[in-house]
């Protein structure tokens, strides 16, 4: 059965071939929106070299084990040859190999013997984790120089770093991968929603009001206006210590308990506001396209297993969890992205390559990110399901400079006809027959599927008098009008040391003191040592960070 191939796939495999044909450079650079299909192109391409007897093998690189899983499947799709994934040492060089970036140092060895002795084709997935600086980068320089052909893949093109990938430059204009024309094939998001690859995009900024108590202070924080605090009552100093320390993004990302226990996540809370916002979406998504799936990115463990709670109660159905301590991890994402469970839960393991192509609204939630990771999680929620697929993709993420900078710039893609409202669902699909039904119907007249109630989450007045019940997505109570915006009732010293940010870590107050009064004799240290990569970490690496580095490294080496 012939390949089927999309319009832009088919070219940029002609492309490929006739660059590497004319041999004049080694290097063809696929630049594609994120779900646009660059995983089956390069198989394709990889196909043909093998048809051509131009390879004997195959080595991909990738971001995370997941992907690599997801790849030796594709290919042997494609190609009909088998594909081995590799974490640890490779003795047998008779297979195509798939492996993560971290596994480039390790197996340097393998690699250069397998380039030296076969006529190989590497394929460098998510290539910008390939930093010159950085290990992966000097790793894939040395392991793959002796490579006949090599095919490189991107969805962002762009670091915020400042760090060039090994093979490539940037432009010091546009910021983005260098290489001549002929030898590039570029797909950009807005090109991919024209041609029907990816779903148009809507983001929707959440806003957030916190009451934050402060002695007999209250303290006003929202996206919008920032801390209102009064300059007037305190010096010039702790003013600016305030204002950095209670900032929206920090509060927006501590979760919220009744009566500090845990295991009770409480629904009026800024996340659970954004949640409900997803639940509805997804809800009207789903309408036309029952198979739909929602995506939370925590910005932690706590906050991503909070969030999984809360999910619970909103919708009466467990989400599912994935972060790095979930045991059978990449299995869970395999059986999600075929199941009908509606909602999952990460942090960062979603966020890139991962191919879920049902997924449609992301409630975003990260520690600060760069651009590139901005893109990699949006890219998540916009794949199609097919030339049918009429659905839109959304985004719900906090009030956040940063994050609405890198969402216009998104938007700044899209063909004008896409940038309008969206469109109000008065049918729905049967998600049993595919058949048309009015959206008001309980029971499907072709097959009788019966369409479970939607089930309503309920939450009481912050006012001890009233206590009147209300839809959990309330913003004020409809009995008494008492707003539900959070009250946050914390000492001086919990907001400075909940809210500390360096270099986008946030770092307790104590291990900033600790790393202050130890940081010199540290830096003696490195300096007397004269490692040239603990030198030039240590001027990566800010300095309030070494004390929360220690820690988490005497952990890991105890628990070893």
């Amino acid at each position: 059965m012939p390949l089927k191939l999309r319009e832009w796939q088919e070219k940029a495999v002609k492309k490929a071939l006739i660059w590497f044909n004319e041999k004049k450079d080694k290097k063809f650079l696929i630049n594609a929106a994120p779900g646009s299909g660059k995983t089956f192109t390069a198989c394709v391409i990889a196909n043909e070299l093998f048809n051509k007897n131009e390879i004997e093998r195959v080595i991909v690189i990738a971001p995370m084990k997941s992907v690599v899983t997801k790849w030796a499947e594709d290919f042997y799709a494609v190609t009909g040859k088998d594909m081995m994934k590799f974490t640890g040492e490779i003795e047998d060089d008779s297979f195509n190999i798939c492996a993560t970036w971290q596994s480039v140092e390790p197996l340097l060895d393998a690699f250069q013997h397998i380039c030296k002795k076969f006529k190989t084709l590497i394929i460098c997935d998510e290539h910008h984790h390939a930093a010159i600086e950085a290990v992966w980068g000097e790793g894939a320089g040395k392991a793959f120089s002796l490579s006949k052909y090599v095919v490189v893949l991107t969805g962002t093109p762009i670091r915020t770093d400042g760090k060039e990938p090994v093979w490539f430059s940037y432009s010091p204009t546009s910021g983005k991968l260098v290489h001549p024309q002929e030898g590039t094939y570029t797909l950009d998001y807005g090109e991919a929603v024209d041609y029907g690859y990816c779903r148009p995009i809507t983001f929707h900024r959440h806003e957030g009001k916190f009451d934050v108590l402060i002695g007999e202070e209250t303290l006003a924080v929202s996206g919008k206006d920032g801390v209102d605090v009064d300059e007037k009552k305190h010096p010039k100093k702790l003013v600016r210590s305030i204002q950095n320390s209670l900032n929206f993004y920090t509060l927006a990302r501590k979760p919220v308990y009744i009566n500090d226990d845990e295991n009770k996540p409480d629904v009026n809370s800024y996340q659970s506001t954004m949640l409900q916002w997803g639940i509805d979406k997804l809800d009207n998504v789903k309408l036309r396209t029952p198979e739909a799936g929602g995506l939370v990115i925590a910005p932690s463990i706590k906050v991503a297993n909070y969030m999984a709670k809360l999910l619970e109660i909103l919708t009466k159905e467990k989400p599912m969890i994935v972060h790095t301590e979930t045991k059978n991890a990449e299995d869970k994402i395999k059986i999600f992205r075929k199941s009908k469970k509606n909602w999952l839960v990460s942090v960062a393991m979603i966020s890139e390559g991962v191919d879920i192509p049902r997924l449609r609204v992301l409630v975003y939630l990260p520690n600060p990110q760069t651009e590139l990771s901005f893109r990699q999680a949006v890219g998540r929620v916009v794949r199609s399901l097919g030339e049918e697929d009429e659905s839109r993709a959304y985004c719900v993420m906090p009030l956040h400079e940063k994050f609405v900078g890198y969402a216009r710039r998104v938007m700044s893609e899209m063909s004008p006809k896409f940038l309008g409202e969206e469109k109000i669902q008065d049918k729905k699909i049967c998600p049993s027959c595919r058949v048309e039904l009015k959206k008001d119907q309980n029971v499907c007249s072709e097959c009788s599927y019966e369409f479970p109630a939607k089930k309503t989450t309920y939450k009481h007045c912050l006012d001890d008098k009233c206590q009147a019940l209300n839809p959990v997505s309330a913003s004020t109570c409809q009995t008494c009008g008492e707003s539900f915006h959070m009250k946050y009732k914390i000492n001086l010293a919990t907001a400075f040391r909940d809210g500390v940010i360096a270099n986008e870590l946030d770092i307790s107050e104590e291990d900033v003191q600790i790393a202050e009064k130890n940081f010199e004799q540290l830096r003696k240290d490195f300096l007397a040592e004269g490692d040239p990569q603990m030198i030039k970490l240590m001027k990566k690496v800010p300095q309030e960070a070494w004390a929360k580095i220690a820690r988490y490294t005497n952990k890991w080496f105890k628990d070893k």
